[in-house]
């Protein structure tokens, strides 16, 4: 079966959709921040419920969608009262099945609970990094975190980056990996599919004259004539830290390893 096959719905549900304003690649200034941006195709965006809306309330899965803005898939919940949210599809979840938010739950795919009610070698996803915030990362298709150990008020966790974090025991996560882990696979194909998704074309530094780009110039093919790269303004890039020192670094067990 290809991953495609198990979207049972095409149309999203009106009530949980809205339109965002196409702004390419600009700041609210209106200066471009992110070049080569820009067209697309248009989208409605779908109102996820990233945290815990619903508790105590068990719900069953009735479709199973594609989003635009993301890359996993997503899932239609509907609750005992008739009400409707959109949620993320984890691995292995089908139309039919039921799931739950409680801050403790069976450990069963889709379920969502507090951390520190999460068993040891555990995989989770969509995993809050503050009590009562929502979750805020292991959202992208095929990620999961695991949970290493329990520590007092907080849980250790192995990212998908190889980092090892602690986490506020009290946070919420859901049980399971995210779904379409093949996503990684899929193959662009043509330009033209590119440009669909909102990406513009992009020329490279190397074939500009030098008041353009820090790596042009020269006659025909050259290299860059560097040690290492730089942005169109002069600044490293490929492999430069970017990350400054926060507060929340002493949270970190283990840094990721490099690859």
């Amino acid at each position: 079966m290809k991953p495609f096959d198990i979207i049972t719905k095409s149309k999203p549900e009106k009530k949980l959709t809205f339109s965002l304003k196409n702004r390419p690649g600009r700041a609210s200034n209106g200066r471009i921040t992110i070049r080569h941006r820009g067209g697309g195709v248009k989208k409605l965006y779908r109102v996820i419920d990233f945290g815990q809306e619903m508790t105590d309330l068990p719900a069953k899965v009735i479709a199973i969608e594609y989003d635009p803005y993301r890359t996993a898939f997503i899932c239609l919940l509907e609750y005992p009262d008739k009400k409707r949210r959109y949620q993320i599809l984890p691995q292995g979840l089908k139309v039919g099945d039921t799931v739950i938010c409680s801050e403790k739950a069976e450990i069963k795919t889709g379920n969502r609970m507090k951390l520190k009610h999460i068993p040891s070698g555990t995989y989770v996803y969509n995993i809050e990094l503050e009590p009562g915030r929502g979750g805020k990362i292991v959202r992208g298709a095929g990620s999961a975190a695991q949970v290493v150990a329990q520590e007092g008020n907080y849980t250790h966790l192995a990212l998908p980056s190889s980092e090892i974090r602690k986490m506020p025991a009290e946070c919420f996560a859901s049980i399971g990996q995210v779904s379409f882990p093949e996503h990684k696979f899929v193959v662009i194909g043509k330009a033209g599919s590119r440009r669909r998704k909102g990406w513009r074309p992009a020329v490279r530094g190397t074939v500009m004259n030098p008041c353009d780009h820090p790596h042009g110039g020269g006659e025909g093919r050259q290299p860059i004539g560097l040690k290492h790269p730089k942005t169109p303004w002069g600044k490293p890039a490929l492999g430069v830290k970017t990350r400054k020192k926060k507060w929340t670094d002493k949270y970190i067990i283990q840094r990721r390893k490099k690859k």
